[in-house]
């Protein structure tokens, strides 16, 4: 299936029935009276979140969405039946915003969320109700009133607990082919990662963690370079940024430092300003350098970077340091986990009681 993160759609809810006119007219029951019904309210139109999509490219060939109208009343003070609410599914995750003002109308974040993006129209009055002691014949009623119609951009951001950044070939898809089931492509040349990947991380049956990998990144993406920077809000919602290194380059490649600077500065440049999140470096394809080159140019990335953070060595292809790079990963998250249930405790009521930061 081919992955969309992006599509416009146009959203109608249902107008309101209008209200009905009429007068009772039986045998042998003279001056009935007013008996018009009230007209149907419209149905709204509302996405929900669905586990089951991943990708909004439904919505590439079905555009319009239609929510059904109310009905009209009817004489005997009968009321017209109301429009069904349209219910569109969309991954979780997705943002919905305005395509005409560009307002924000919503986030779609957990499964079976439902976002009202158009409201139906409320239902018309029939002449039953407008009857009083000066008014016994009343010939007025009103019109329902139009539903909602919108235009709306969709906007599919992934969740993940984990992102990986890279230049191409850094070894991100390579990485969350051996940690989870996921099948990225794999080559021996750049941008054989197009798209987005998701993988499930599984430490133990009860532990476990989402990876989300990205296309790498090169000089000029934020200017429209390569694929440009327009997948980098997928790392928007994750916990933690790994920045994956190309430990071994070939002769004319980046130099590890130079590697980390170039992302870095389209970090800076992307608008949401990902730089500030917290990242930790992994030095890739450590099975093609000696020990003690590894050694020295891992130092020599520190001392260039004045790097003090977490750093990790591994190997995507055998496999080497992956599962200590797996396992503090899984303790920093459930760290993390248990430092924002502490924050949001009612008990935490001091602001020197409600920060503990992370070791």
């Amino acid at each position: 299936m081919k992955f969309v993160d992006e599509a416009v759609i146009r959203v109608e809810a249902g107008d309101g029935g209008a209200g009905c006119v009429s007068f009772r007219r039986e045998k042998f029951i003279p001056k009935g009276g007013p008996d018009g019904g009230d007209g149907g309210d419209g149905g709204s139109v509302f996405l929900v979140g669905d586990t089951g999509l991943n990708t909004l490219v439904d919505f590439r060939h079905q555009r319009v969405h239609r929510a059904e109208r109310g009905r009209a009343g009817m004489g005997r003070n009968m009321r017209g039946r109301s429009g069904e609410d349209l219910i569109i599914p969309v991954p979780v995750g997705t943002r919905v915003r305005d395509e005409e003002t560009g307002e924000l109308l919503g986030e779609v974040l957990r499964p079976d969320e439902r976002l009202l993006v158009a409201r139906g129209g409320f239902h018309g009055i029939g002449n039953a109700r407008y009857k009083s002691s000066t008014n016994r014949a009343p010939r007025q009623s009103t019109p329902g009133t139009p539903g909602d119609r919108r235009a709306l951009a969709l906007e599919l951001i992934l969740l993940a607990d984990v992102g990986l950044l890279g230049l191409p070939n850094a070894g991100k898809s390579s990485l969350i082919q051996r940690l989870s089931s996921a099948k990225p492509k794999v080559a021996d040349y750049p941008f054989t990662t197009l798209y987005p990947n998701l993988g499930v991380v599984r430490v133990s049956e009860r532990r476990h963690f989402v990876m989300a990998d990205i296309p790498g990144l090169i000089t000029g993406a934020s200017a429209g370079a390569g694929l440009g920077i327009r997948f980098l809000k997928h790392l928007e919602r994750t916990r933690l940024l790994l920045h994956l290194i190309d430990i071994a380059p070939l002769p004319r490649m980046p130099s590890p430092a130079e590697q980390v600077r170039t992302i870095e500065q389209e970090l800076v440049a992307f608008e949401r300003n990902l730089s500030a999140r917290e990242r930790w470096l992994v030095l890739n394809k450590i099975d093609l350098i000696e020990e003690a080159a590894l050694a020295e140019a891992r130092a020599e990335l520190c001392r260039a970077l004045d790097w003090t953070g977490p750093l990790f060595c591994i190997s995507a292809v055998t496999g080497a340091g992956t599962g200590e790079l797996t396992a503090a990963l899984m303790q920093h998250l459930e760290q993390h986990q248990v430092a924002h249930k502490d924050l949001s405790s009612p008990e935490s009521t001091s602001a020197e009681d409600a920060w503990h930061p992370l070791d």
